[in-house]
This record gives C-alpha cells, structure tokens and sequence, in this order.
C-alpha cells in the first residue's frame, strides 16, 4: 500500500510539473516575451500553432522521467519495450513539433505578400516558391521520421545494414522501377525555382481557360472558369506548349469583332466605343481603338481593341463593348447590317431564257 501511495504521489508531482512547465510558457509567451522582444500577435500565432504537440511533448518527457526514475510498470512491461515505446512517441512528438514550425514560418513569410491586390506578380512567386518548399520540407520529415522509427526495431536495423551492403543493385532496381515517380518530383522541384507557372496565373491548357489553384510536387490543378477543376502532372507543363497570360504582368488586351456593311461610318463608331470605354470601370485607361482589319465581298471586319488590368476585367469589357455596339448599329445604322444585294438588270434579261432570272452580288 505504501508503495502505491509512493508511486501515486510520483506520477502526480511529474504532472504537475508537465502543467506548470506548460503554464509558465503560456504566461510567458502571453504576458513578457510580446512586450519586450517580439510582437504580440506573432507570439499569439504560434503558440495556437504548436501548443498541442507542445503540451504532448513536455507529458512525454515528464511520464518518461517518471516510469524510468520509479519503476512504475516494471511489473507489466519490459523497461525494452517501455524505452521503445517512448522513443517512438518522442520521435513522432518532434516530426509534429517541427511540421508545425514549418507551416508556422511559411504563414508568418507569406502575410506579407498579398495576392488579392492587383499588382500581385512577386506575391505570387513568393507563395509559389514557399508552398512547394513546405511540400519537399514535409515530405523528407515524413521520411526522416519513419526512418528514425524504424530504426528503434533490431531486426530493421539489422535489414537496413544488409541493404546498404546491397545498395549498389538495390539502388539500380529502384531507380527503374520509380523512374516515372522520380522524374515527376524533380519536375515540381523545376516548376518551383524557374516557375513558368504560379499559383493564381491565367492559363490555357488543353483548350481550357483558368487559374492555377494549386502547385504540389506531382501535380497542378487548374481552376476552369465555370468551377471545374483540371488536374494534370507537373510534367505536362514541362513537355507541352501552353499560354500563361500573367507571366509579366496582369494586364491584357481584349478584342472584339464586328461585322457590317460597307455603309456604315466608321468614325461614329470609333466616338461610341470611346464613349462606351470612359464610361465604365472595368476599362484600365490604356487602349482603346477601332480598325478595319478584313474586307470580304459581303461584309468589312472591324476590331475594336481595349485593355484591361486583368483577363476577367478584359472578358467584362469585351462583353459590354460588343453589346454596346450591336445596339448603337441597331439604333443608329440599321441598313448597315450585313446584308446580301439582288441586282436584276433588263439587258441581262434579254440574254437569258424564259423563266430566268440574273443574279448579281454588289
């Protein structure tokens, strides 16, 4: 009885030291560290980031100490498998701590590159390049820490030394076998630092119109216009051509097509479509014109060109010039309406048998 009292009074007394370690971080990282060294919100942020493997690290140490100083379970487990026990939970305790640390400094580095504002050409190369940093960070501590656990079990360990006896056929096989897997995570690692795609660029993959949503290591998702997702590997934008119309900057110029009748004037049409440009907001102040740019034997081609400061904008504007224009010919111009001219002539008539009629295009 006075054993378990002992044994009881142990465990009690190491966790509240667990606590009051516990406690006295959060006291510090709430009341003195903000005032005197670093900013309250940032130390707010990161303790709501790693206070739980923190806490599951100070119990871990605080049990350990106590079942080893005491002898607490020597009776139901082997001081073995409890020291093996420990070690694989400190080692999983530390890979979580450090995840956290890892997305902690990646969200503390990309609060101060802002993508919602319009010039947003280095904040995107910047949550590009950070993003699939955190990938590869993640992905070798994943690695790191099963190795190290794995290295608690003798017998694994005993394997791992004969396949690094072997690891000059080991590592042939597994280069064939994993050629297609390896060549695709070196090909995220390239689109990171070369980066001829970013995260929110406007592309046109496989005759699709998006944003890039997300750059992982293996594969990008293209966000289509009408809220499907295209998934692709990373390798396809390394083998195939594609259009990025955000690669320098964000603005662009849209076009619009009309077609009409040789009648029609063209320079009220160009003091409509200056007007139809001033008066709306999607228009950046940049371009505006309009040209004949073909002439069939029916109809003449006119473009008007205008500019926007991104590929939505310009889309809007494309829109709203087009119906802007289509109603002022209707109003103003409807003989110019492409049309199709009959010419009936007497002489041709004359000409021709009975019943016969000439017809001739204008």
């Amino acid at each position: 009885m006075q054993l378990v009292l002992q044994h009881s009074f142990t465990l009690l007394t190491s966790l509240g030291v667990a606590v009051a370690v516990y406690a006295a971080l959060l006291l510090l990282s709430r009341y003195v560290i903000p005032d005197r060294i670093l900013s309250p919100e940032l130390i707010t942020r990161t303790m709501r980031t790693i206070r739980m493997p923190l806490a599951w690290l100070i119990l871990l140490i605080t049990l350990r100490t106590f079942t080893f100083a005491s002898g607490f379970l020597d009776d139901v487990i082997s001081p073995q498998s409890l020291g093996k026990f420990f070690t694989i939970s400190f080692i999983a305790s530390v890979g979580w701590m450090v995840r956290k640390c890892i997305t902690l400094t990646r969200m503390y580095i990309i609060r101060f590159y802002d993508v919602s504002v319009s010039d947003n050409l280095k904040a995107r190369r910047v949550h590009t390049q950070i993003n699939v940093v955190e990938k590869i960070l993640v992905t070798l501590l994943v690695l790191t820490c099963g190795c190290f656990i794995l290295l608690v079990f003798d017998r694994v360990r005993d394997m791992g030394v004969s396949i690094l006896a072997s690891a000059g056929v080991m590592g042939i096989v597994l280069g064939f076998a994993a050629q297609k897997s390896i060549a695709t995570l070196f090909a995220g690692i390239q689109i990171a630092i070369t980066q001829p795609i970013r995260v929110d660029d406007v592309v046109i993959v496989e005759g699709e119109w998006g944003w890039i949503e997300e750059i992982n290591l293996t594969y990008i998702v293209v966000k289509i216009w009408d809220l499907r997702r295209l998934v692709l590997p990373v390798s396809w934008f390394l083998d195939r051509p594609f259009q990025n119309w955000t690669r320098v900057s964000s603005d662009i110029l849209g076009t619009v097509f009309i077609y009409a009748d040789y009648t029609v004037p063209l320079e009220p049409l160009r003091k409509e479509l200056t007007r139809i440009c001033s008066e709306s907001a999607l228009w950046d102040r940049k371009v505006c014109g309009l040209t004949v740019t073909d002439a069939t034997a029916q109809v003449m081609e006119i473009r008007a060109l205008v500019s926007a400061k991104d590929s939505s904008l310009a889309w809007d504007l494309r829109c709203l010039v087009r119906e802007k224009l289509i109603v002022f010919l209707q109003k103003n111009y409807p003989g110019a309406l492409p049309r199709t001219r009959v010419l009936l002539t007497p002489e041709s008539a004359k000409n021709k048998p009975r019943n016969t009629v000439s017809f001739q295009k204008k």
